[in-house]
């Protein structure tokens, strides 16, 4: 069985650990910052105990103090560092030269094209990309990002992987920003912001208007196949009207930028598009955490 190495034990990273742990493989996991890395045991089998899975599994993972020492032996490395070029071009720099030659390198980058990523790699054909969701021992899918030198070879590795693992792995072919998931979620957002600082409604009402129209087919129905229920010609003729009155501004979003300025960042802050409380804040987070468990007990 394929040894893990993952690098980044915050958010993402020690979700990533425990997915494989769960699934039996040996994971060794390093954070630069101490107290981050101390903490994945007790993060972990606190999602374990959430889930009503043995804890034990934790029992696989070792966490280690420097990169070199947690990728020596590694089959294939999860990079899960914070959104900054230069730090994973630095990271990817080091990997390609600290591990085995057929080992798979992995950044979890959002929207960074995994081509700069690899570019001070000495070994761009075995980087690639696979973007895991918030929270990744809970949300399915894994975007596997091709970049222009990446090997297939690697990439079928990976998919097979991830797969028994029980993720939903999908090929992403062409390497641009946002990969596939972040832009179609972004353009989303786009228009939402767009209505809300255009006057049309407030932050609570297209909110409402998602949750309760379009938002509870998607589960089942994806745009395409929805596309393809209503009629291909329907959808040609909506667009001809509607599509000149979306949002296609380049730049974010004037109201963003100033919401942002302003320092109302949204639940850590206390204000964002809504008034948060760190109990109302913990009541969505709670309730998200319910909504996905659930889901995944219904796919089993």
């Amino acid at each position: 069985m394929e040894k893990i190495a993952v690098i980044g034990a915050g958010l993402m990273g020690h979700g990533i650990a425990q997915v494989f742990a769960v699934n039996g493989h040996e994971v060794a996991i390093h954070d630069p910052f101490p107290e981050v890395l101390a903490r994945v045991p007790e993060r972990v089998c606190a999602n374990l105990r959430s889930l009503g899975l043995d804890e034990s599994s934790v029992e696989r993972i070792s966490v280690h103090g420097t990169l070199e020492a947690a990728v020596e032996k590694a089959d294939i490395v999860f990079e899960a560092a914070p959104e900054n070029l230069a730090l994973k071009q630095d990271i990817f720099a080091r990997l390609s030269t600290s591990t085995p030659p057929s080992c798979i390198l992995a950044s979890n980058t959002s929207v960074i094209p995994i081509g700069e990523i690899a570019a001070n790699s000495g070994d761009p054909g075995r980087i690639l990309g696979t973007h895991w969701w918030n929270p990744p021992y809970l949300i399915p899918l894994v975007e596997v990002i091709q970049a222009p030198g990446t090997e297939s070879v690697y990439i079928e590795k990976c998919i097979d992987l991830l797969q028994r693992a029980g993720k939903v792995a999908v090929h992403v072919k062409r390497d641009v920003p946002g990969f596939v998931g972040n832009r179609l979620q972004h353009a989303l957002w786009r228009e939402a912001i767009s209505i809300v600082a255009a006057g049309i409604c407030d932050a609570e009402t297209v909110d409402l208007v998602v949750k309760n129209s379009f938002g509870m087919r998607l589960p089942v129905l994806g745009p395409l196949e929805n596309a393809d229920l209503v009629g291909l010609d329907l959808t040609l003729a909506i667009h001809n009207v509607i599509l000149r009155h979306l949002e296609a501004s380049p730049e974010p979003s004037p109201l963003l930028a100033r919401y942002a300025g302003e320092q109302r960042l949204g639940m850590k802050t206390g204000k964002g598009f809504y008034e948060w409380t760190p109990e109302s804040a913990q009541r969505v987070r709670e309730r998200l955490t319910r909504y996905l468990r659930d889901a995944i007990k219904k796919r089993e």
